[in-house]
């Protein structure tokens, strides 16, 4: 083989184009199946996209939570106040019942918890006494109605005769 000398940028190229050729099929196959810088970047701004908008819509998300929920709190401390008021007038009408202590003593009736109101209603009635009054079992007169109305028309009937 002859050495041939290369005096234009034409003859170069033509001399190792070959080569190059051969260089770049090598490093194509060996990189065969790996993302191009390009499709690289292009599938990075996809995801900081997707990224992006999953984040906003989260950020959405929780302050639409947090409007609906901001009041949460406060709202379930006045229905716990309410209940153990609810609870405590129960407790007070069923002590009072107890103790012999008209519905209306109900009011009067002071405490929290169960033994400070047995203690208020004893107090209670001591002050005002035993003023819970037995009804009887049966009346022995009949029935209370019908007498009275027989008394109403025999007076009516009086009345209408001229007093006689």
């Amino acid at each position: 083989m002859a050495f041939k000398i290369i005096e234009t940028q034409e003859q170069f190229d033509a001399a190792i184009s070959d080569r190059i050729k051969r260089e770049r099929e090598t490093v194509a196959k060996q990189y065969e199946g790996y993302t191009s810088p390009a499709d690289l970047e292009k599938v990075k701004k996809e995801l900081k996209d997707a990224h992006d908008k999953q984040i906003a819509d989260l950020n959405k998300a929780m302050s639409d939570l947090n409007t609906k929920y901001a009041d949460y709190d406060k709202n379930m401390a006045e229905k716990d106040a309410k209940i153990k008021g609810y609870e405590t007038a129960s407790v007070k009408t069923r002590i009072a019942h107890e103790m012999g202590l008209s519905y209306e003593a109900v009011d009067f009736l002071k405490g929290e918890d169960e033994a400070s109101i047995k203690k208020s209603a004893e107090t209670l009635k001591s002050i005002i006494g035993d003023t819970h009054e037995v009804p009887p079992l049966a009346n022995p007169e009949g029935n209370p109605g019908a007498n009275q109305l027989d008394a109403a028309m025999s007076g009516m009937l009086h009345t209408l005769n001229g007093g006689k």
